[in-house]
């Protein structure tokens, strides 16, 4: 009989929060007012100044858009250069007069 190890459906799934951050949410949103709120709420207050609502605006961002992923426009050899396209023709097996 197998003893220990990963066994299917055991455990919490992937991505499920826990009971703790799930007591934690309940209590910030029962307090009326959440933290991107607030933020939000200084981003759209025309009486701040400008610098104060655009730092609001940036910390609020990644909670509210996906931060887009980032590609690596590198060479295999490490430089930026762009190297030319290559065509490869296969010839048809026989063509060649072998075969």
């Amino acid at each position: 009989m197998p003893q220990g190890g990963r066994r299917t459906g055991a455990g919490r799934p992937k991505g499920a929060r826990s009971a703790k951050t799930l007591a934690q949410t309940k209590a910030v949103e029962a307090s009326g007012l959440t933290p991107l709120d607030f933020m939000l709420s200084v981003m759209r207050d025309e009486k701040n100044e400008q610098a104060v609502r655009l730092d609001a605006a940036n910390k609020a961002a990644p909670y509210v858009h996906a931060k887009l992923a980032t590609v690596d426009h590198k060479s295999s050899d490490g430089s930026m250069a762009t190297k030319p396209d290559t065509i490869v023709i296969k010839a048809a097996a026989g063509a060649d007069g072998g075969d």
